[in-house]
């Protein structure tokens, strides 16, 4: 507290001699700023900063800092305006709610604010699964089902932008065509670019394509996808992502944790791979079981034919399937497995 007060004190006698009683009235008065000849360089040479310093004539200027509150336009969020409301039974009493709604690409960050509203009540925790469940039909915007806990599982019929359950921490999230859809769905790109952005934990479905950075530095969230662009699994640190679909270029940068498991029908995911922290394996014992299971709940939830083929011969089609794994993150596995196994010495 004794600094802070000694260096506004310090700011008071600086704008003092500078002419100014409050930093409001400091605010676009760029005539008062002087290069420092020391930092001149020969890079800067020839560089001209003054339309950065431009100050434009006081007759044509506005407001130079903040005079009037921004209003985001919150309270007409779908979250506040509808399911919120609707969800009222499960957010005061944990009862079960299962609803539909329309959704536009106008509306962003879907199931953040309800999702806060469980985290605020339930902490950590949330709610048990399934306890809210909503359907959305037609083109989610921004960050669809961002920070979305426990208890909360959302189904998109139609697409979404980019961001799609970015920071999940729980939730249940599945996107598919529409019924009516006449394109084949792992033929086309159904969600957008950078989906599960730092996620920790809970469970994604995507029938169709991805765009690019698909499950960057997920942390838990395990998913599975029709296929993806370049960088997929970037910067990954925990989960486990199915691909079952070809991948873009660069898959596995900077992956330092968790596991992928990708289906190479075409053979060629070697040079797709980015190996430098990462070896590709068979897929054996409770690999099998899990990416099988996996794909049950894949067609389960979004009706995928791709997933129902691959069940349907998995004892010949499971042995195309490669498994990524983390050089180091195997090591650490390891390590504390055989910690666990040796015996304890009592005294």
């Amino acid at each position: 507290v004794n600094f802070m007060m000694f260096v506004a004190e310090e700011m008071r006698e600086i704008m003092a001699e500078l002419g100014f009683k409050t930093i409001n009235e400091m605010v676009g008065h760029s005539e008062m700023l002087e290069m420092n000849e020391a930092i001149a360089h020969w890079k800067s040479k020839g560089l001209d900063l003054t339309p950065i310093f431009y100050k434009p004539e006081e007759s044509n200027q506005g407001p130079v800092y903040c005079v009037q509150k921004q209003d985001h336009g919150l309270d007409k969020a779908l979250d506040n305006e509808v399911l919120i409301e609707r969800c009222k039974q499960a957010l005061d009493g944990k009862k079960p709610v299962k609803f539909e709604v329309p959704i536009r690409n106008i509306n962003r960050t879907v199931g953040t604010m309800l999702g806060a509203e469980i985290s605020r009540k339930y902490g950590a925790k949330g709610l048990p699964d399934d306890t809210i469940q909503i359907t959305f039909k037609g083109s989610a915007g921004n960050s669809f089902a961002a920070f979305v806990p426990k208890g909360m599982t959302l189904r998109l019929e139609g697409d979404a932008n980019d961001y799609l359950g970015k920071g999940l921490c729980g939730g249940k999230v599945m996107v598919y065509p529409p019924k009516e859809a006449t394109f084949v769905p792992e033929e086309n790109v159904i969600v957008g670019n950078v989906l599960l952005y730092g996620a920790t934990s809970g469970e994604a479905y995507i029938r169709g394509k991805a765009g690019e950075r698909f499950g960057v530095r997920n942390s838990g969230v395990e998913a599975v996808v029709e296929g993806l662009g370049d960088h997929g699994c970037e910067y990954m640190t925990g989960g486990r992502v199915v691909v079952i679909g070809e991948t873009g270029r660069n898959f596995a940068a900077g992956m330092s944790g968790g596991v992928a498991y990708v289906w190479n029908k075409t053979g060629d995911f070697d040079i797709r791979c980015n190996k430098d922290m990462v070896a590709l394996e068979e897929m054996e014992g409770e690999d099998l079981k899990f990416v099988q299971a996996m794909l049950h709940k894949h067609r389960e939830f979004t009706g995928s034919t791709v997933a129902a083929g691959l069940l349907k011969d998995w004892d010949k089609l499971s042995k195309q399937f490669v498994k990524i794994m983390p050089v180091d993150y195997k090591k650490a596995l390891q390590a504390q497995k055989d910690a666990q196994a040796k015996p304890v010495a009592v005294a």
